[in-house]
């Protein structure tokens, strides 16, 4: 049977339910509600199961939780996510899912540790980020981190860049066009799917001094339908930039 058991067995079909597909099913829900600390509650008896499945939706609960905790709380929960994923993926290296979350989580690690940490950690959030695409090509979000990742890299400020190449000798190099790329195909993949798309087209064509094309997008982000907190962000970030215009 294994760790998960047999909850139900249906006739000569063998159509089982079994722990673990409950568990995900109940998680994937939870989340959709954006109840983060009772998938925490309901996962982390399991942290320790192998099960990667398991183990990433654990640490994207685990993610969530950490921006609406005291700011203690929420590092020790981004660094034992960070170990989670990372102990799970040399189980099974070949989950998109999470290399996603690895790549998302490395990111939160470093805001903690500091500039230094997130230029030389930068390779690695885009190394994760490209695993996961390779192994799942048509998934938007993937396209999105990517091209924040180009997104932030062009905007480096001339202090940082220096940092840069004193720990690579040849900083990260990315540009506004390359970003632009990713979020678009992002949005052809599944129009309208996530607020801080809309966002990050808006923002990347404003660095391009496309003020009509940055219009139509903020506009977007401004009236996305706000479900959670990503949304309010996107919508509170865009009625600023647009203000200014």
């Amino acid at each position: 049977m294994g760790i998960w058991g047999l909850t139900k067995k249906k006739g000569d079909n063998e159509a089982i339910i079994t722990t673990k597909e409950v568990l995900i099913a109940k998680a994937d829900a939870l989340y959709e509600q954006e109840q983060y600390q009772e998938i925490h509650d309901l996962l982390i008896n399991y942290k320790d199961s192998g099960d990667i499945e398991i183990i990433w939706r654990l640490c994207r609960a685990m993610y969530q939780l950490s921006k609406i905790v005291s700011e203690v709380d929420g590092k020790k929960l981004i660094f034992e996510a960070y170990d989670l994923i990372l102990e799970a993926l040399e189980i099974k290296e070949d989950n998109w899912a999470a290399h996603k979350w690895a790549s998302i989580l490395l990111n939160s690690k470093t805001l903690y540790e500091g500039v230094k940490a997130q230029i030389k950690e930068s390779y690695n959030i885009k190394k994760h980020m490209l695993r996961a695409m390779e192994l799942n090509p048509k998934e938007p979000t993937l396209m999105y981190m990517l091209g924040t990742w180009c997104y932030q890299v062009a905007d480096l400020t001339w202090y940082q860049r220096k940092i840069a190449s004193v720990i690579f000798g040849e900083p990260p190099s990315s540009s506004f066009e390359e970003a632009l790329k990713y979020f678009e195909t992002a949005e052809e993949i599944d129009p309208n799917f996530y607020s801080q798309n809309l966002l990050m087209l808006g923002k990347s064509h404003l660095k391009l001094n496309q003020k009509e094309l940055a219009t139509k997008y903020l506009k977007m982000a401004l009236d996305y339908p706000a479900k959670n907190e990503d949304d309010r962000d996107a919508k509170q970030e865009a009625q600023k930039l647009l203000k200014k215009f």
